[in-house]
């Protein structure tokens, strides 16, 4: 019975101990259900209370942006990002959707006067690229408006201002903010090249004002393409007036134009030395270095060399012979600088170089041309002219009449050197020919040559011509070294030159 009484009552203990445990597991779950949903409650009203805040930030935001867009535009509010599409055309105006012409017209816009704009970076991927890489401030330029005729959410932009916003590399997908703005007239611009060249052009200031006048706008920092003939020059705009960017419509714009900083230049000295006819002019070019000059072909003397009387003779007269060698090159501007890959006339003569060049060239006229002098080898010194040299039409005549006579007489063809000799000596003659002289046996050549002259008498494998053995290898590196063209082509010399002069014409 005593048994029975105590499992009882044990049997009531371990109940009650359980209940109570589950009472108090209850109550542990229901404390954390209350601090759980009082951490969303939290949560939630701080999210709505940051919304809110956000939503009055931008809204304050939005409102700031208003009033600076309506100061910038004297009235008027018009900010679109749109994709940039290029498309080629000289100048700085863009093509707008017909869209924005809707919505610049209902604001009178057109009433303000001509229409620009700012255009800048819309975002995306190139934008951070830009910041990551240390960029102060986002790139900014400014443009008119050629015509609203582009697809919408496009922006026609000319190389102009597609190079200005994006440089070297564009994004996949160039979005672009663009924004009306009022620009002030501008009094003065401060411009450099950053190359050489620039000044040496005859009125260089009037070529620029050309330039100009297809533009709307110019921004400090952007970069003004200048075309002269055939040559394009980069001129940086580095101050402007009465603001950092201004309009150059219906305006008169004071422009100072400074000297490159070139480093290309201050290393080369690349400036073009005047020539005067008959006076030479001594000087020294390095190995890979050029040092240039210049002469003008005027009127009179062109009409001199045009008669049949005269030509024009460009000499190089090395002074010294410590085995330095150099290259000629000419041309007529507006190339300013001939090189190796760009002249019209060149010589690579190892030692003594002369040009002669008469009106039956069709490239020679009056103008202005420019001589490069090329260190090939070495350090060169040398004296430079240009002359006019007259015809001498009497020792012309004389050999073709003494040769002719020649071949009348009494002659038989050496079978050696293919000489005619008088027949009563031709048996002599042929046995000292053979013993002394030797026929150049390549196609087309038929030079007879002295046997201890034979062995330095070459022809080259790729043209055919023929040269001294000392001559070969300059011969070899000037005109069949391939060369890579920007293009990226790979071209013999000769190839070059007339690929770079298909594109000057």
């Amino acid at each position: 019975m005593d048994f029975e009484l105590r499992r009882a009552r044990e049997k009531l203990e371990r109940e009650q101990r359980e209940r109570k445990q589950r009472a108090k597991l209850k109550l542990e779950r229901e404390k954390k259900a209350r601090e759980e949903a009082l951490r969303q409650r939290e949560a939630i009203e701080a999210a709505q209370s940051r919304r809110r805040l956000d939503a009055a930030e931008a809204e304050e935001k939005a409102n700031q942006q208003m009033q600076d867009d309506l100061i910038v535009g004297r009235g008027v509010v018009f900010r679109r990002v749109l994709q940039a599409i290029p498309y080629q055309a000289n100048g700085d105006k863009i093509k707008l959707p017909p869209s924005c012409f809707t919505e610049l017209s209902d604001q009178g816009a057109f009433e303000k006067g001509p229409l620009h704009f700012s255009l800048s970076l819309a975002g995306g991927e190139h934008l951070s690229e830009m910041m990551d890489s240390g960029s102060q401030e986002q790139r900014v330029t400014h443009a008119g408006v050629l015509e609203f005729t582009s697809d919408e959410d496009n922006v026609g932009l000319p190389p102009h201002v597609w190079n200005n916003l994006f440089g070297a590399n564009a994004p996949e997908l160039p979005m672009v903010l663009v924004q009306y703005v009022w620009l002030p007239k501008g009094t003065y611009a401060k411009l450099q090249p950053d190359e050489f060249g620039f000044s040496d052009i005859l009125n260089h200031k009037a070529v620029l004002e050309t330039s100009l006048r297809q533009n709307a706008t110019l921004t400090e920092g952007d970069v003004l393409k200048v075309h002269h003939g055939a040559l394009v020059y980069n001129l940086r705009v580095l101050e402007l007036k009465p603001s950092s960017s201004v309009s150059v419509l219906e305006t008169d714009i004071e422009v100072d134009i400074i000297g490159s900083d070139s480093k290309a230049e201050q290393a080369n000295h690349h400036v073009l030395r005047p020539l005067v006819f008959g006076k030479s002019e001594p000087g020294s070019v390095d190995e890979g270095s050029y040092i240039y000059y210049k002469f003008v072909l005027d009127d009179h003397t062109w009409n001199v060399i045009s008669s049949g009387n005269a030509n024009l003779e460009i000499r190089i007269q090395p002074e010294s012979s410590d085995g330095g060698d150099s290259d000629l090159y000419v041309s007529r501007h507006p190339l300013l600088f001939p090189t190796r890959h760009q002249h019209v006339w060149s010589s690579h003569d190892v030692g003594a170089k002369l040009l002669i060049l008469s009106s039956k060239d069709k490239n020679l006229g009056p103008g202005t041309y420019s001589i490069g002098i090329y260190g090939f080898k070495g350090e060169t010194r040398y004296k430079v002219s240009v002359s006019i040299q007259e015809i001498s039409t009497t020792d012309v005549g004389q050999q073709a009449s003494s040769s002719s006579s020649s071949v009348d007489a009494d002659t038989v063809e050496c079978r050696n050197c293919k000489h005619y000799i008088p027949s009563r000596t031709i048996v002599l003659h042929e046995a000292f020919c053979r013993r002394h002289n030797i026929l150049c046996q390549h196609a087309g050549c038929g030079v007879v040559l002295r046997l201890e002259e034979a062995k330095n008498h070459v022809h080259c494998e790729k043209c055919g011509k023929a040269f001294q053995q000392a001559e070969m290898d300059k011969h070899m590196k000037v005109f069949h070294e391939p060369l890579q063209c920007p293009c990226g082509v790979v071209l013999e010399k000769e190839q070059m030159v007339c690929k770079s002069s298909l594109a000057l014409s």
